[in-house]
Protein backbone atom coordinates (compact mmCIF):
# COMPACT_ATOMS: atom_id res chain seq x y z
CA UNK A 1 0.00 0.00 0.00
CA UNK A 2 0.78 3.19 -0.79
CA UNK A 3 0.92 6.36 2.25
CA UNK A 4 -1.74 9.34 1.75
CA UNK A 5 -0.54 12.23 -0.23
CA UNK A 6 -1.06 15.26 2.16
CA UNK A 7 -2.86 17.99 0.49
CA UNK A 8 -1.28 21.20 -0.55
CA UNK A 9 -1.94 24.48 1.90
CA UNK A 10 -4.33 26.61 1.23
CA UNK A 11 -2.90 29.30 -1.45
CA UNK A 12 -3.20 32.12 1.32
CA UNK A 13 -1.17 29.86 3.38
CA UNK A 14 1.56 29.17 0.96
CA UNK A 15 1.67 33.18 -0.20
CA UNK A 16 2.36 34.12 3.27
CA UNK A 17 4.71 31.42 3.93
CA UNK A 18 6.78 32.03 0.59
CA UNK A 19 7.07 35.82 1.91
CA UNK A 20 7.55 35.43 5.38
CA UNK A 21 10.19 38.05 6.26
CA UNK A 22 10.15 39.77 2.80
CA UNK A 23 8.50 42.90 2.18
CA UNK A 24 5.21 42.28 -0.29
CA UNK A 25 5.49 44.11 -3.31
CA UNK A 26 2.54 46.48 -3.94
CA UNK A 27 0.12 46.03 -6.51
CA UNK A 28 0.35 47.21 -10.27
CA UNK A 29 0.07 50.41 -10.35
CA UNK A 30 -0.11 51.63 -6.18
CA UNK A 31 1.71 54.52 -5.45
CA UNK A 32 2.76 55.86 -2.08
CA UNK A 33 2.50 59.76 -0.92
CA UNK A 34 4.26 61.10 1.31
CA UNK A 35 2.69 61.70 4.88
CA UNK A 36 4.30 65.48 5.11
CA UNK A 37 2.14 65.90 2.36
CA UNK A 38 -1.33 66.42 1.00
CA UNK A 39 -3.21 64.09 -1.26
CA UNK A 40 -1.94 66.21 -3.98
CA UNK A 41 1.76 65.98 -3.70
CA UNK A 42 2.10 69.37 -2.74
CA UNK A 43 2.06 71.13 0.76
CA UNK A 44 -1.21 73.45 1.58
CA UNK A 45 0.19 76.80 2.72
CA UNK A 46 -1.99 79.92 4.03
CA UNK A 47 -5.74 80.30 2.42
CA UNK A 48 -6.82 82.52 0.20
CA UNK A 49 -7.46 84.90 2.46
CA UNK A 50 -4.20 84.66 3.72
CA UNK A 51 -2.85 85.52 0.40
CA UNK A 52 -5.23 88.36 -0.27
CA UNK A 53 -4.69 90.32 3.02
CA UNK A 54 -0.86 89.92 2.03
CA UNK A 55 -1.14 91.04 -1.31
CA UNK A 56 -3.08 94.12 -0.17
CA UNK A 57 -0.44 95.21 2.31
CA UNK A 58 2.31 94.55 -0.44
CA UNK A 59 -0.07 96.76 -3.20
CA UNK A 60 -0.14 99.93 -0.42
CA UNK A 61 3.38 99.33 0.59
CA UNK A 62 4.83 99.50 -2.72
CA UNK A 63 2.13 102.29 -4.13
CA UNK A 64 3.41 104.58 -1.09
CA UNK A 65 7.03 104.18 -1.67
CA UNK A 66 6.18 106.26 -4.82
CA UNK A 67 6.44 109.39 -2.57
CA UNK A 68 10.20 108.41 -2.44
CA UNK A 69 10.55 108.04 -6.63
CA UNK A 70 8.92 111.38 -6.50
CA UNK A 71 11.16 113.45 -4.22
CA UNK A 72 13.90 111.96 -6.72
CA UNK A 73 12.53 113.02 -9.70
CA UNK A 74 12.34 116.38 -8.51
CA UNK A 75 15.54 116.62 -7.66
CA UNK A 76 17.71 114.51 -10.12
CA UNK A 77 15.71 115.75 -13.17
CA UNK A 78 17.53 118.23 -15.75
CA UNK A 79 15.82 121.49 -15.53
CA UNK A 80 14.68 122.95 -18.63
CA UNK A 81 14.86 126.94 -19.32
CA UNK A 82 12.49 129.11 -20.84
CA UNK A 83 12.35 132.72 -21.67
CA UNK A 84 9.23 135.10 -21.57
CA UNK A 85 8.93 138.37 -23.99
CA UNK A 86 6.29 140.65 -24.72
CA UNK A 87 4.85 140.74 -28.47
CA UNK A 88 2.22 143.02 -28.81
CA UNK A 89 1.45 143.58 -25.76
CA UNK A 90 1.28 139.88 -25.12
CA UNK A 91 3.13 137.71 -23.14
CA UNK A 92 5.06 134.63 -25.33
CA UNK A 93 7.14 132.15 -23.65
CA UNK A 94 9.94 130.10 -25.47
CA UNK A 95 12.57 127.90 -25.02
CA UNK A 96 15.64 129.49 -24.24
CA UNK A 97 17.57 126.58 -26.20
CA UNK A 98 15.69 124.99 -28.71
CA UNK A 99 17.89 122.17 -29.27
CA UNK A 100 18.42 121.10 -26.22
CA UNK A 101 17.57 118.10 -24.96
CA UNK A 102 16.65 118.62 -21.15
CA UNK A 103 13.07 117.36 -22.07
CA UNK A 104 14.28 113.99 -22.95
CA UNK A 105 16.24 113.82 -19.95
CA UNK A 106 13.18 114.59 -17.80
CA UNK A 107 11.49 111.46 -19.32
CA UNK A 108 14.88 109.10 -18.80
CA UNK A 109 15.46 109.91 -15.48
CA UNK A 110 11.95 109.03 -14.52
CA UNK A 111 12.17 105.88 -16.60
CA UNK A 112 15.37 104.86 -15.34
CA UNK A 113 14.44 105.59 -11.38
CA UNK A 114 10.94 103.63 -12.18
CA UNK A 115 13.28 100.50 -13.12
CA UNK A 116 14.98 100.89 -10.30
CA UNK A 117 12.46 101.15 -8.06
CA UNK A 118 10.12 98.22 -9.53
CA UNK A 119 13.66 95.71 -9.10
CA UNK A 120 13.97 97.03 -5.80
CA UNK A 121 10.04 96.45 -5.23
CA UNK A 122 10.34 92.85 -6.38
CA UNK A 123 13.27 91.88 -4.59
CA UNK A 124 11.70 93.23 -0.76
CA UNK A 125 8.32 91.13 -1.83
CA UNK A 126 10.21 88.06 -2.97
CA UNK A 127 12.84 88.09 0.49
CA UNK A 128 9.35 88.63 2.66
CA UNK A 129 7.16 85.76 1.36
CA UNK A 130 8.98 83.59 -1.34
CA UNK A 131 6.46 81.22 -1.86
CA UNK A 132 4.77 83.85 -4.31
CA UNK A 133 1.30 83.32 -5.81
CA UNK A 134 -0.79 85.17 -8.51
CA UNK A 135 -2.32 87.68 -5.49
CA UNK A 136 0.51 88.48 -4.57
CA UNK A 137 2.31 89.02 -8.44
CA UNK A 138 -1.06 91.09 -9.33
CA UNK A 139 -0.84 93.28 -5.85
CA UNK A 140 3.47 94.44 -7.31
CA UNK A 141 1.89 94.90 -10.69
CA UNK A 142 -0.89 97.44 -8.80
CA UNK A 143 1.18 98.91 -6.40
CA UNK A 144 3.69 99.88 -8.87
CA UNK A 145 1.76 101.60 -11.44
CA UNK A 146 0.19 103.40 -8.46
CA UNK A 147 3.29 104.27 -6.94
CA UNK A 148 4.56 105.78 -10.52
CA UNK A 149 1.67 107.55 -10.61
CA UNK A 150 1.81 109.23 -7.57
CA UNK A 151 5.61 109.90 -8.04
CA UNK A 152 4.13 111.45 -11.71
CA UNK A 153 1.80 113.54 -9.80
CA UNK A 154 3.53 114.63 -6.44
CA UNK A 155 6.74 115.71 -9.02
CA UNK A 156 5.04 117.85 -11.12
CA UNK A 157 3.13 119.42 -8.01
CA UNK A 158 6.56 119.94 -6.27
CA UNK A 159 7.79 121.59 -9.36
CA UNK A 160 7.47 125.09 -10.61
CA UNK A 161 4.24 126.17 -11.53
CA UNK A 162 2.59 125.03 -14.78
CA UNK A 163 1.37 128.47 -15.00
CA UNK A 164 4.31 129.66 -17.48
CA UNK A 165 2.85 132.80 -18.15
CA UNK A 166 2.53 134.04 -14.71
CA UNK A 167 5.85 132.80 -13.94
CA UNK A 168 7.45 134.52 -16.71
CA UNK A 169 5.52 138.07 -15.69
CA UNK A 170 7.32 137.02 -12.31
CA UNK A 171 10.58 136.45 -13.84
CA UNK A 172 10.39 139.58 -16.33
CA UNK A 173 10.84 140.47 -19.75
CA UNK A 174 13.84 137.81 -21.42
CA UNK A 175 14.78 136.26 -17.73
CA UNK A 176 15.37 132.45 -17.94
CA UNK A 177 12.93 130.33 -15.46
CA UNK A 178 12.24 126.50 -15.45
CA UNK A 179 9.57 124.92 -17.30
CA UNK A 180 7.12 122.89 -15.62
CA UNK A 181 8.11 119.22 -14.68
CA UNK A 182 6.58 117.56 -17.27
CA UNK A 183 6.42 113.57 -18.12
CA UNK A 184 5.98 113.95 -22.17
CA UNK A 185 6.35 109.96 -22.31
CA UNK A 186 2.94 108.54 -20.30
CA UNK A 187 4.62 105.09 -21.28
CA UNK A 188 7.44 105.96 -18.93
CA UNK A 189 4.48 105.13 -15.78
CA UNK A 190 4.72 101.00 -17.08
CA UNK A 191 8.18 100.59 -16.34
CA UNK A 192 7.84 100.50 -12.52
CA UNK A 193 5.39 97.73 -12.57
CA UNK A 194 6.98 95.62 -15.71
CA UNK A 195 10.36 95.58 -14.11
CA UNK A 196 8.68 94.53 -11.03
CA UNK A 197 7.24 91.84 -12.52
CA UNK A 198 10.09 90.65 -14.66
CA UNK A 199 12.28 90.74 -11.72
CA UNK A 200 9.97 88.89 -9.36
CA UNK A 201 9.52 85.92 -12.16
CA UNK A 202 12.89 85.22 -12.25
CA UNK A 203 13.92 85.28 -8.86
CA UNK A 204 10.92 83.16 -8.15
CA UNK A 205 12.24 80.56 -10.79
CA UNK A 206 16.03 81.06 -9.63
CA UNK A 207 15.30 81.18 -6.01
CA UNK A 208 11.66 80.04 -5.09
CA UNK A 209 10.99 76.85 -3.51
CA UNK A 210 10.47 73.37 -5.58
CA UNK A 211 7.41 71.24 -5.75
CA UNK A 212 8.01 68.23 -3.48
CA UNK A 213 9.27 64.67 -5.42
CA UNK A 214 6.47 62.14 -4.26
CA UNK A 215 7.56 58.87 -3.76
CA UNK A 216 6.57 55.66 -5.48
CA UNK A 217 5.45 57.13 -8.97
CA UNK A 218 9.19 56.06 -10.81
CA UNK A 219 7.38 52.48 -10.11
CA UNK A 220 4.30 53.43 -11.50
CA UNK A 221 2.58 50.69 -13.94
CA UNK A 222 5.85 48.65 -13.54
CA UNK A 223 4.94 45.09 -12.88
CA UNK A 224 7.10 44.12 -9.27
CA UNK A 225 9.14 41.12 -10.02
CA UNK A 226 8.65 37.88 -8.08
CA UNK A 227 10.88 37.36 -4.87
CA UNK A 228 14.04 34.71 -5.51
Amino acid sequence: MTAPLTPPPPPHEHSSASHRGRPVPPPVGAHTVDPAYGGHGEDDGPGLGTEIRQAAVAAVAVAVSGVLLGLLWRWLAPSVPLVGDVVDKSWVVYLKDSEGEQAVGVDGTFTLLALAFGALSAVAVFLLRRRGGVPLVVALGVGGLLGAVLAWRLGVWLGPTEDVIAHAREAGKGATFSAPLKLGAKGALLAWPLAGLVVHLGLTGLFGPRDPEVGGFEGYGKVPTAPS
